[in-house]
């Protein structure tokens, strides 16, 4: 929404294909869920139950009402889905899933002994059932650095050819995994390798729980960028960068001037 007369980059509207922003709650309170909604809800196009946090949420009834109340879609996070194969327990999973009436699931393989063909294979036997959103990339920090670009983008053609809709790019709540260092620092030759058109830019959606990953992810590709694990509380700040709202993106889409 633009409620001023400036020009700004146009943005989808709901729901979008490109340019969506996914939230991790990770434990909010009924309440602080509602005003998250209420506030900045044109702009939130997933929120995903953290880790494993649904299955110790005692509003989460609740929290699924209100998201499907406006709009927003919602699913669970992959460690469930992991702990679930774990145990021998997929079609738990898969029941519980549509016992909360999800039309989205996250298939992962972060942590547990999973190869990506194996995970591919899970992703097939939900596509069906679910929209799919897969995910590459380990929890571990020195797993996912010993990960070559050109595994990350086979596995990602893999999840896409298996039935995925979107590929997630794990980076983690901390942003010191996967696509980025242990320090924080963004995996840069690994970015640029993805982006190098091997696959569909629109089905990948990175993860950037901090100001400095989003920036960069909108000044490198634009303001359409699909975008994960954004905190609650930043997604109004988030969408003030995909606008050039924001100094770290300000110049970033103005006309040059005659």
């Amino acid at each position: 929404m633009n409620h001023s007369a400036l020009q700004l980059p146009q943005r989808e509207t709901k729901p979008r294909r490109v340019g969506v922003t996914m939230v991790v709650d990770g434990g909010l309170p009924l309440g602080a869920l509602a005003d998250v909604v209420a506030s900045a809800g044109e702009y939130l196009d997933f929120v995903k139950f953290g880790w494993g946090t649904a299955v110790v949420s005692g509003q989460l009834a609740d929290k699924v009402a209100l998201l499907q109340e406006s709009g927003i879609a919602y699913y669970f996070g992959g460690t469930l889905f992991e702990k679930h194969v774990l145990q021998d327990r997929f079609d738990d999973f898969r029941a519980f899933c549509h016992e909360y009436s999800c039309t989205h699931v996250e298939v992962s393989n972060g942590t547990v002994d999973m190869s990506n063909q194996e995970k591919a294979g899970y992703v097939r036997k939900l596509a069906d059932e679910f929209t799919v959103i897969s995910e590459v990339g380990f929890k571990d920090s020195t797993r996912s650095e010993k990960l070559m670009p050109r595994r990350w983008i086979e596995y990602i053609r893999e999840d896409l050819e298996a039935g995925a809709a979107l590929v997630t790019l794990e980076s983690r709540e901390s942003g010191r995994s996967g696509i980025c260092r242990p320090n924080g620092e963004l995996r840069f030759g690994l970015i640029e390798e993805l982006l190098g058109g091997e696959v569909p830019i629109d089905r990948l959606m990175f993860e950037a729980p901090t100001n400095t990953l989003q920036a960069y992810f909108v000044s490198r590709v634009g303001c359409d960028v699909n975008l994960g694990n954004v905190p609650p509380a930043g997604i109004i700040s988030l969408e003030t960068l995909r606008l050039g709202l924001r100094a770290d993106t300000l110049t970033e889409f103005e006309e040059p001037r005659p």
